[in-house]
């Protein structure tokens, strides 16, 4: 009988977090040997690191891959207290000390997104390149109207988070990839994430309001992320409803180094949902150092 043969990455550890009263610590994961450029793949809100493990052939042999999860998630700390985004990408560019690295590669699809636009806002010169997908970096109603929503699943008594882990998914998939998950295969990437988080909602709440000073600072200040000067490539689902195209197309008037592909029969999670277009163009970005570079 075949057996799946079981990942493990050639290093792991975790990061000491210093805190008032003690430690938090932040778990990573690397992938290779030392000797090649590193990309790092950003976890979306409710992911942890074994989530891009049917990824890693996308990558490997060419690139080393570091992983990690936030606060909150998988095998870091998860204390019912305040994180921030800033800070994630900060514990980021200290595994990266940790490990000799000087430049990467991120990867942000969704939640990882922000902590990606943040690493190229906050830590530039360690970066080659920077992939953003499924993101927004201007204020907008109708995300703000889906973070409140669902924020009160998240605090509301149950059954109120499992209703929510229907509605997610009907969220965030275009057609033709929902179409094909929809019946028994949805229900067990429902139930799983049901089992990770159910009991433990108080993380998705602090991981979600972590956005709140995120958006604030863009508020005090517009032109933030307007000095990222690091080559970006925007992936963009065609039929995202989460953040629609037409918000993720904003972030070419922000940042002056930009590019964007729309990824047609996408939703949100486009590196899911498109493998075939995602990851060679993330593959050409990392290639050229350049937006400069023809598709195909």
């Amino acid at each position: 009988m075949y057996t799946k043969p079981l990942i493990t990455p050639d290093r792991s550890g975790r990061l000491a977090v210093p805190i008032q009263d003690g430690a938090r610590q932040v778990y990573w994961e690397y992938f290779g040997q030392g000797d090649r450029e590193v990309v790092v793949m950003l976890n979306g809100v409710a992911m942890s690191t074994r989530g891009w493990y049917r990824n890693l052939p996308e990558l490997q042999p060419a690139y080393d891959v570091l992983l990690y999860d936030y606060l909150g998630q998988g095998r870091s700390s998860q204390e019912d207290e305040p994180y921030g985004i800033d800070a994630f990408a900060g514990h980021l560019v200290r595994i990266m000390d940790t490990l000799g690295i000087e430049r990467i590669h991120p990867v942000g699809v969704s939640y990882g997104g922000f902590i990606a636009a943040e690493l190229g806002r906050l830590f530039g010169d360690r970066l080659h390149t920077l992939t953003l997908s499924g993101i927004l970096l201007t204020r907008e109603t109708q995300f703000q109207m889906y973070q409140d929503l669902s924020l009160k699943f998240y605090m509301a008594p149950d059954p109120a988070f499992e209703i929510y882990t229907h509605y997610m998914y009907e969220k965030i998939f275009g057609e033709a990839f929902a179409s094909r998950l929809y019946g028994d295969r949805l229900e067990r990437m429902r139930q799983g994430f049901y089992a990770d988080y159910h009991g433990k909602e108080y993380c998705l709440v602090r991981l979600t309001e972590a956005q709140n000073p995120f958006f604030a600072r863009i508020d005090a200040d517009p032109d933030l992320y307007r000095g990222v000067r690091t080559p970006t490539l925007l992936l963009t689902g065609n039929q995202d409803r989460a953040i629609p195209t037409w918000q993720q197309a904003k972030l070419l008037e922000i940042l002056p180094n930009a590019r964007q592909i729309i990824l047609p029969g996408s939703g949100h999670m486009t590196y899911m949902e498109r493998p075939d277009l995602f990851w060679p163009a993330v593959r050409r970005l990392f290639e050229a150092k350049s937006v400069d570079w023809v598709i195909g």
